[in-house]
């Protein structure tokens, strides 16, 4: 009889936030499919839970994949779990669940704590439509492309980051979008949780030496409404005055606004430094 595969979400920080359920499905599997088996043996020790862990990751999915399936096709049933929240979300657990369903192995979801949707949610930023874009790809020509295409994306915009790579990060998109209204969330259910109001200008201004720790949620206000060619001279000398409010200079804010609206810079930069 074949077994089945139980995505199982962990904390995110505070193991105080782990279900009942995903503590009886941890009990109940005959192993454990792991991102990084150290971690996970931490958070079986503290609820002293026994159970075999195979390592799950990216640079072992092709050689393990077919090893957990053959062991869940032989009867076998198992956990998938990552390093903290929802295993398959921006995390190469998609893999298995896929290689799953493809070899029909039953999946089941024992959900858990995630950490995009518990940023959005304490970001103050708006929720009803948003697109989630996990961790920036690291080749600068796809980084660009991507970067590129978030400039019309009206949705509010999701993104991971590592806090060595944050400050790059933030440098780029403030090139790329401008002062987007932004919330950096760290430590998320830990002691020193933080929600940073800020816009993007600012922030790379501010966290340029990458001195924020710890996991880090990106939330990026969407495009504004206002079409370039639609916006009058007046809406875009009030567009970059709004710019240097949120902390952006003059000329950087005039500059964007010509950008934004397609009118001269120059007569954007006069109108707003008229007293």
């Amino acid at each position: 009889m074949t077994g089945k595969l139980f995505v199982v979400g962990t904390p995110i920080g505070n193991l105080g936030d782990i279900s009942p359920r995903a503590l009886d499905t941890l009990e109940s599997v005959d192993f454990i499919a792991a991102e990084d088996t150290r971690v996970t043996l931490k958070l079986l020790n503290h609820f002293e839970i026994k159970k075999p862990l195979i390592s799950y990751f990216e640079h072992n999915k092709a050689e393990k994949g077919p090893q957990i399936t053959d062991r869940i096709l032989a009867g076998e049933n198992c956990a998938l779990v990552t390093d903290a929240g929802m295993p398959a979300i921006s995390d190469p657990g998609e893999d298995i669940v896929r290689l799953c369903i493809e070899s029909g192995i039953p999946v089941e979801s024992v959900p858990g704590p995630c950490a995009f949707t518990t940023a959005l949610a304490v970001s103050g930023m708006p929720s009803g439509r948003f697109v989630f874009e996990g961790f920036p790809p690291a080749g600068k020509k796809e980084r660009a492309e991507l970067f590129e295409e978030l400039k019309k994306e009206k949705r509010t915009i999701i993104l991971y980051e590592a806090p060595h790579k944050l400050s790059k990060t933030l440098a780029e998109l403030a090139q790329a979008l401008g002062a987007r209204e932004t919330a950096i969330v760290r430590e998320l259910t830990k002691i020193h949780e933080q929600v940073i109001k800020t816009d993007l200008v600012s922030a790379a201004e501010k966290y340029g030496d990458n001195q924020l720790r710890g996991e880090i949620v990106l939330i990026i206000a969407g495009a504004p409404d206002e079409g370039g060619e639609n916006m009058t001279a007046e809406q875009a000398a009030g567009y970059a005055l709004s710019l240097i409010g949120e902390g952006m200079s003059k000329s950087d804010a005039a500059k964007l606004a010509a950008k934004e609206s397609g009118l001269k810079k120059g007569d954007i930069y006069k109108m707003i430094i008229q007293p």
